[in-house]
C-alpha cells in the first residue's frame, strides 16, 4: 500500500521507541530501570481523582465544545493572571489532547509550504516532525552544554530570515532540564521586536517542577504577547499524563484558527478529564510544590552520581526531570564486543548491557549527549547509575 509522503517525511518517536525496547526486555523477564521515559511516577492527586469519579457520576459523558468547557477555559485563565501575571479571555483559550497537540496544532495553523521554523538544540524529538507535517523546514540552532544548552539573541538574530514564520522555546527544557531567566528571555524579545513577523510558540509544560524560583513567560515581556502562542497542560506538575489535557493561550485571532482546526479531526477533548483539570487548576496547589520537592531531591542525588563517572559531562538542570550529560569521550570505545560510535550506540550499549532504559541525543539534535529522566525513585536512581557507572568501566 502506498503511504503519503507526509507520512514518509517523519521520523518515528526515539522515546517511544526506546520505552518500548525496555518494555520488551522486562516482558523477558530482565530486570529494566526505566530512565527513558518523560512521565512522573507519581500518582494523580486524591482531590482531583474526586473530581473526576462525581463528574462521571454526575453524567459528564457528551461532546464538549471544540476549545473545552467553559469553567475550564476560565479556570485557565485565572491560573495566567494569578501566575504569570498574563491577563486572557476564555476564547484566547483552546484546550486539546495534551501539550503535544496544542503545539501541533499551532504549527499546523500557522506554517504554509516552505515557512522556516527556529528550533533551539537540544529539542523535544517531535517538534521537527511536526513541523515538517506542516511542509515547513525546521532551522537548527546549535546550543552546546558550555552555553547550558540555551539559544543567546546572537544565535536567534542570525538564524532569522525572510521566511522565518515562528520560534519554539522550551523552558524549563525537554530533554536538558535548562530554564531561561526572565532576563535572557528578554534579551531574545529583544530580538524579536525587530523581527515583527516571528510567532514565538512557548512550550511551558514543565513550568512548575523549577528549581530556580519564579517561571518566567516570554509572553510576559514587552509586546510578546500578542504574537506568542503559550503551551501548558495538567501533564507534567499534577502527575496526569493519561489524563491527555493540553491547552495554548494566544492571540484570538491564532486561537480561533486553532479552534478550527480541532473542529476538523479530534473535537474537544475527554469530558472527564477537563472535569478533572479544572479541579487541578483551580484547587490548593500544594501537591505540586510536594512533587517539585521530590523532584529536585532527585535531581541532586541523580547530579551527584553523574559526575562519579568519568567521561560524563554534566551541567546542573534548573527545570523539568532530565539529565543530559555529554558522553562523546566514550566514542570509539568497545567493550570487546560492541563499539560505541554515537550517542545511540551508548543508550543501546546501557539499556543490552547495565539494563537500564536511557536516550540517545541524536533524536533531540544533540548527537555527543544521551537523556535520561529522573522521574523515577531514589532507590532506582542509584542502582541505575551503579549499572552506568560499572558498564562504562568496561569500555576501553
Amino acid at each position: 500500500m502506498r503511504l503519503s509522503e507526509r507520512l514518509n517525511r517523519l521520523a518515528p518517536s526515539a522515546t517511544l521507541a526506546m520505552s518500548q525496547k525496555s518494555a520488551e526486555l522486562k516482558a523477558q523477564g530482565i530486570d529494566i530501570i526505566n530512565l527513558s521515559v518523560g512521565e512522573p511516577d507519581f500518582n494523580t492527586p486524591d482531590h482531583i481523582k474526586a473530581a473526576a469519579k462525581q463528574a462521571v457520576d454526575d453524567n459528564w459523558s457528551r461532546y464538549s465544545p471544540v476549545p473545552g468547557y467553559p469553567a475550564l477555559r476560565q479556570a485557565i485563565c485565572d491560573k495566567l493572571l494569578r501566575e504569570n501575571g498574563l491577563s486572557y479571555q476564555p476564547s484566547q483559550i483552546v484546550v486539546g489532547n495534551g501539550a503535544k497537540q496544542a503545539v501541533c496544532n499551532v504549527i499546523l495553523a500557522l506554517v504554509d509550504a516552505g515557512d522556516e521554523v527556529i528550533i533551539p538544540a537540544p529539542y523535544w524529538v517531535s517538534y521537527p516532525q511536526m513541523v515538517l507535517m506542516a511542509d515547513g523546514k525546521p532551522v537548527f540552532v546549535e546550543a552546546t552544554i558550555e552555553q547550558d544548552f540555551k539559544m543567546t539573541p546572537e544565535q536567534l538574530e542570525q538564524a532569522i530570515t525572510p521566511h522565518t514564520r515562528a520560534l519554539i522555546l522550551c523552558s524549563p527544557s525537554n530533554p536538558t532540564g535548562s530554564v531561561y531567566t526572565a532576563a535572557e528571555l528578554e534579551a531574545l524579545a529583544a530580538v524579536l521586536r525587530r523581527h515583527p513577523d516571528v510567532v514565538v510558540i512557548a512550550d511551558e509544560i514543565y513550568e512548575h517542577i523549577n528549581y530556580v524560583g519564579a517561571h518566567a513567560s516570554i509572553a510576559a515581556c514587552e509586546g510578546m504577547k500578542e504574537r506568542t502562542a503559550v503551551i501548558n497542560g495538567v501533564s507534567k506538575a499534577y502527575a496526569m499524563t493519561g489524563w491527555r489535557i493540553g491547552f495554548v493561550a494566544a492571540p484570538e485571532a491564532l486561537a480561533k484558527g486553532v479552534n478550527k482546526l480541532q473542529g476538523q479531526y479530534t473535537s474537544g477533548p475527554c469530558s472527564v478529564s477537563q472535569i478533572a483539570a479544572t479541579e487541578a487548576f483551580a484547587a490548593d496547589q500544594q501537591c505540586v510544590e510536594d512533587m517539585r520537592q521530590a523532584f529536585l531531591r532527585r535531581k541532586n542525588l541523580i547530579v551527584s552520581l553523574a559526575r562519579e563517572i568519568p567521561g560524563f559531562e554534566v551541567n546542573d538542570p534548573a527545570g523539568a526531570f532530565y539529565l543530559f550529560p555529554k558522553i562523546s569521550a566514550y566514542f570509539g570505545k568497545t567493550d570487546g564486543e560492541r563499539v560505541i560510535q554515537s550517542s545511540t550506540d551508548f543508550a543501546l550499549y546501557l539499556l543490552e548491557v547495565a539494563h537500564v532504559a536511557t536516550v540517545g541525543g541524536d533524536a533531540f539534535g544533540s548527537p555527543e549527549c544521551f537523556r535520561m529522566s529522573y522521574a523515577t525513585s531514589d532507590d532506582n536512581i542509584v542502582e541505575a547509575m551503579r549499572r552506568i557507572k560499572e558498564a562504562c568501566a568496561r569500555l576501553r
